[in-house]
């Protein structure tokens, strides 16, 4: 393909210097990373798409310079402790940019760590509810079921004004004495308060005449100490009288003195006709509720937090599933796993011989058992100890060892028993609306949420007090539906969210805000996102767009380019070869252009489908997944092929591979014991595997010190062969002089690593180039040793294709990054830091790994990736299959979790899980071949694939 025939619209634009700003954002000479001079005029409020191969330069115009100047702009705006850094911050390198907007990124990275950070909470939806619950929630008592409400002044007039007018009566407050007091005293106090009468037994009395009479005063407070005591002070006098402010006034303060005097009690008694008492205490059924208040269901805040599990939502505790691993066994058969033990046993066989007597099938499988009779198994009854007591034994032997050791195999995280997982406290689940509490809410998905919104009727004064905040919950609820992620519930942890979702998240987020005139620049936001989800994901970037908006979306995925106003196409090719703008257009333009992208979106170029499949004999078997949504799926992973699992988002997907499969395989073959989810059993032609490898999007190292080159083990050669020089010989220098890591040859002032760290207050760190080492990460007189002219910081620096054709004569370094050259990483710096490479590319570069250290397990190794194509252009998807059939080719077995159309097409076995995502999900729709996939009709991916086969 020829350089000449991609030309740039935008640079062809007359004067590009002399567009308005009000209508383009303008970039005039980019030259950030691999960007050559780069001009461009991006539309205002339109969806832009930058697209090109991966390496091109897409994220370094789209953030490293965009991005990065619309920050430097927000922080020049700020005060002085901020501004006192920019005379040192590097501007991006560009001739100029104009027209900047406020800028938001919108990145993969899940940059929360915080085990209380949840979706709601991400979301804010999580802060409207609370207080809507607070303002409109209703508090039931758990013992009769009625409302516990709180008396006031009102309630108590609005019930005397119900009579007609002269209707006579009398305000009275119960005599609850001081514990510390006697009645005599009491009455003494009453009388200098000015009381002068108690009621007792319908009768009114004067307390002097009460104190003068020792028999009678006896009496009465023997009466006055029983719990229900009829004994009363008489607060007033009165008689109905509507119409009459000052009459109302004086009932009103007596009201509020019987209140006060009968601890929070008043009792009034309509003459000739019934006697009412009114509280002001939040009490129903001998139970004092807590009032609702935003805090009261905060699970960041001591006082909402639930006691159990301090507001984490789970605990250290008995695990069913440990306890009874295996649901398809009758208690007779040995279920119960701890009393399986000769000594232990003697707790089973009083159930085995008395069973008969209550009628407990003991032959019958766990898993069949009603509700009722598994509550039984625990709790037990008069003929037989349950499980319960079993362990409360247990716990109590604990000073012996063996009982430790017994009670430490059947504990785990479980879901916290009081507040369900919810983490906030367990009365707050006494206060409702519509029937739901908030623990209800946050434990439902958000499909469901909304359909409970949309469907519970307020009264006209819960809507005018909650209008504002109904609206609110339902627009964020929509729009998390909208970007394809109702299947997650409000309480899902964020930092167990994919990079994908995460960004999803942070999108809706952002559409609640409603933000107007900002530059929203997003990072693939359909990663993670199956065909059916993304025409949703393209509604809610016009909606963004349609608010006043500009959306530029650095996007390889098909459907979003198709729905972009405008596209522009990095390229020609990665790396060095990149960098310059070789389309920029509509839709309707890309039949005149030539690049990698417009072929493949006017159809003249593909990814081909294989001309067979291969076949299979040989399978792991797994049995009975029930973990998240998983509906007890048995499935066969075949092994010697490449099998793609597919589905909806939420599906079920990552949890069969990642909480099933992988952890069972792993302990099954001894590489660590990490527990795996629950499912009954794993079997088939285990013995031909011993190894496996999940090959996911992590970092691939944990400081910023790791890199491509370092993790592939080539750097290890590089600086073997730096030292082999005669210069390094004559000082004396070691392969270590050549190492960023530790001390000797690399630059003390910044550590190695070229650059220095600014901790800022209130916002993201600074990183700052070292002054000492102006980022070169060595000392000058190492610097000063060459190989080939070129000194280990300028190796550290070039791309990997340069490096393969730099290494020629060297095979021991060049054959360890020929790998990162055939999984298409050609782009990428040798010296990289590792915390700068998309979760893709770290994918990638642990394929690379497999790929060059001719595997020691070659032939009986499972790799299982997670969705290997994120960031992948259509045309690098051939190179990343070409890669991982290499591995199939070598006997290898790979499994992949994929949404991308091409490379499910290219699998030689599907495995669909869904229907649909959430708990309509988690069944097996279809295991076969592509080509039977589309006709499947219940399978969505099968719908998507019949336009690709």
């Amino acid at each position: 393909m020829s350089n000449k025939s991609m030309v740039s619209k935008a640079t062809t634009l007359p004067g590009i210097s002399d567009l308005d700003p009000r209508e383009y954002i303008i970039i005039k000479g980019a030259r950030v990373n691999n960007l050559k001079n780069l001009s461009v005029a991006i539309p205002r409020n339109k969806l832009v798409v930058i697209t090109g191969l991966s390496g091109s330069g897409k994220s370094s115009l789209a953030f490293d310079t965009l991005f990065a100047e619309g920050q430097r702009m927000y922080v020049e705006s700020l005060g002085s402790y901020a501004r006192q850094f920019l005379g040192r911050m590097e501007k991006p390198e560009v001739e100029y940019i104009k027209g900047v907007s406020p800028a938001i990124a919108i990145e993969q990275k899940v940059n929360t760590r915080n085990p209380r950070s949840t979706v709601g909470t991400t979301t804010e939806i999580y802060d409207y509810l609370k207080l809507l619950f607070s303002r409109i929630g209703k508090t039931y008592s758990p013992v009769s079921g009625q409302e516990v409400r709180r008396d006031t002044v009102t309630d108590v007039i609005d019930y005397l004004y119900s009579f007609e007018d002269g209707q006579r009566f009398l305000v009275l407050a119960p005599l609850k004495p001081h514990t510390e007091r006697k009645l005599l005293d009491e009455l003494n106090i009453l009388l200098q308060k000015g009381f002068t009468r108690i009621q007792w037994n319908d009768e009114l009395l004067f307390i002097e005449e009460i104190i003068s009479d020792t028999k009678r005063l006896s009496e009465i407070d023997k009466k006055v100490k029983q719990k229900h005591s009829q004994v009363f002070i008489l607060i007033d006098r009165n008689s109905v009288r509507h119409n009459d402010e000052d009459n109302e006034f004086r009932i009103s303060d007596s009201i509020q003195t019987a209140f006060f005097e009968g601890d929070g009690e008043c009792m009034v008694q309509v003459v000739d006709k019934e006697s009412k008492l009114f509280s002001d205490r939040f009490e129903l059924d001998g139970i004092t509720f807590e009032e609702p208040s935003v805090n009261f269901f905060s699970f960041n805040n001591p006082y909402g937090a639930c006691r159990t599990c301090e507001g984490f939502g789970t605990v250290l505790g008995l695990d069913p599933d440990l306890i009874i691993p295996d649901k398809t066994l009758s208690v007779y058969e040995g279920a119960i796993a701890p009393w399986r033990t000769e000594k232990m046993s003697e707790w089973l066989t009083p159930l085995i011989k008395n069973g008969i007597r209550f009628d407990f099938p003991i032959h019958r499988p766990y898993e069949d058992l009603s509700e009722e009779q598994k509550t039984l198994l625990w709790k037990g009854n008069e003929y037989f100890k349950g499980i319960d007591e079993f362990f409360r034994y247990v716990e109590g032997e604990t000073y012996k060892i063996q009982y430790r050791v017994l009670l430490s195999r059947y504990r785990g995280r479980t879901v916290c028993p009081d507040c369900r997982g919810s983490r906030i406290r367990k009365d707050a689940g006494y206060v409702k609306i519509g029937g739901k509490s908030i623990i209800d809410l946050v434990l439902m998905p958000v499909t469901q949420v909304t359909r409970f919104f949309d469907e519970t009727e307020l009264s006209e004064y819960e809507q005018k007090v909650s209008g504002r905040i109904i609206t609110e919950i339902r627009n964020r609820l929509s729009y998390l539906d909208k970007v394809g992620l109702g299947y997650l519930t409000m309480n899902r942890i964020s930092s167990t969210l994919s990079g994908g979702e995460y960004q999803r998240i942070k999108l809706a987020t952002s559409l609640g805000s409603a933000l107007v005139g900002s530059m929203y620049i997003l990072d693939e936001p359909s990663i993670g996102l199956h065909p059916r989800d993304t025409q949703k994901l393209i509604s809610v970037l016009k909606m963004l767009r349609d608010l006043g908006n500009t959306v530029i979306v650095v996007e390889h995925e098909e459907e979003v380019l198709r729905a972009a106003d405008q596209i522009i196409d990095i390229g020609p090719d990665a790396g060095a070869h990149g960098g310059e703008l070789i389309f920029q257009g509509s839709l309707e333009d890309v039949d005149s252009a030539d690049t990698y992208t417009t072929r493949y979106l006017n159809g003249t170029d593909e990814v081909p489908v294989p001309k067979r499949r291969r076949q299979w004999t040989d399978a792991i078997e797994i049995k009975g997944a029930r973990e998240n949504n998983l509906k007890n799926v048995n499935v066969k992973i075949p092994l010697g092929i490449l099998t793609a699992i597919t589905g909806v988002s939420g599906s079920g997907k990552s949890t069969l591979v990642k909480k099933i499969v992988y952890p069972a395989l792993a302990k099954h073959l001894g590489l660590h014991n990490e527990e795996s989810a629950r499912y009954e059993s794993i079997s088939g032609s285990l013995s031909l595997l011993t190894a496996v490898e999940f090959v996911d999007q992590n970092p691939i190292g944990k400081s910023s010190r790791s890199n491509p080159v370092t993790y592939i083990k080539a750097y290890d050669h590089i600086r073997q062969l730096m030292a082999d020089q005669s210069l390094a010989k004559t000082r004396g220098y070691t392969a270590g002089h050549f190492s960023f890591n530790i001390d000797g040859g690399r630059c003390e002032a910044c550590q190695g690593e070229g650059h220095v760290t600014i901790e800022m207050q209130f916002m993201a760190d600074i990183h700052l180039t070292c002054e000492s080492c102006h980022g070169k990460r060595f000392k000058q007189e190492v610097l000063e040793v060459t190989y080939k002219d070129k000194n280990i910081a300028d190796i550290l620096d070039m791309t990997v294709d340069e490096a393969v054709e730099f290494f020629q004569g060297v095979p021991k370094v060049a054959d360890r990054l020929k790998p990162l050259q055939d999984v298409g990483l050609g782009y990428v710096r040798l010296g990289q830091s590792s915390d700068t490479l998309s979760g893709g590319e770290a994918q990638r570069v642990k394929l690379a790994s497999f790929l060059g250290k001719g595997n020691a397990h070659q032939g009986k190794t499972l790799f299982i990736f997670d969705e290997p194509t994120t960031g992948l252009h259509f045309h690098d998807i051939k190179k990343l299959l070409n890669a991982i059939n290499a591995l199939v080719e070598q006997g290898d077995s790979v499994v992949l979790i994929e949404h991308n159309t091409e490379i499910i097409k290219s699998a030689d076995w599907v495995i669909d899980l869904g229907p649909e995502g959430g708990d309509k999900g988690g069944y097996l729709v279809f295991e076969g071949v592509p080509e039977e996939l589309i006709r499947e009709e219940k399978s969505y991916t099968g719908q998507f694939l019949r336009g690709k086969l």
